[in-house]
């Protein structure tokens, strides 16, 4: 199969890739329903030890920049309660973590989730973070940017592995809200 961006060797439907996806992508790729079939949900093979967004690019390509998203895990505190979400901007952008997000999760302070806490809280890898997947229950805050890319390339849940998306799957997750001005 050829992947919708990049250059890639190794590139399948994410159904067909199950045993090399976390518990919890697996569980959301296999529930998966609404406008953007399955089948568009493409998984690439890629190397670990790359994974981070700057050796990506640099390894395969500056143009991924360009088309693709990270997904971040922060923390909203308020009178005692606190409230995880997940945050998808474009990968050459940064969270807007003291002004959008916090005003979205009506917290008083947010910051970013401890690597402890991010990983602990989704089962899945720091550095793979995709928002396929997060505990039911959680905001998922998705950038506008990233909803109007034709394809984007996310995190797969672990370290190896990336997954290709159209950018319109996302306002359909479970506690996606669309905002302009999420990244900067």
């Amino acid at each position: 199969m050829h992947a919708p961006l990049g250059a890639f060797d190794d590139a399948r439907p994410a159904a067909d890739c199950l045993d090399l996806l976390t518990a919890p992508v697996v569980g959301a790729v296999r529930a998966w329903s609404g406008a953007v079939p399955a089948e568009q949900l493409i998984y690439v093979d890629t190397d670990p030890r790359i994974a981070d967004t700057a050796a990506f690019v640099e390894h395969h390509g500056r143009e991924l920049l360009d088309c693709s998203a990270n997904c971040v895990v922060v923390a909203g505190k308020r009178g005692g309660e606190t409230t995880l979400a997940g945050c998808l901007v474009p990968s050459s952008a940064r969270v807007d973590v003291n002004g959008v997000v916090r005003r979205q999760l009506g917290a008083r302070k947010a910051s970013f989730a401890s690597m402890d806490t991010a990983v602990g809280e989704t089962g899945m890898e720091y550095g793979g973070i995709t928002p396929i997947g997060l505990p039911a229950g959680w905001p998922l805050l998705v950038d506008s940017l990233v909803v109007d890319m034709p394809w984007v390339l996310i995190g797969s849940g672990s370290r190896r592995g990336k997954l290709i998306v159209p950018g319109k799957a996302f306002t359909a997750l479970p506690g996606a809200v669309v905002l302009d001005g999420l990244g900067v």
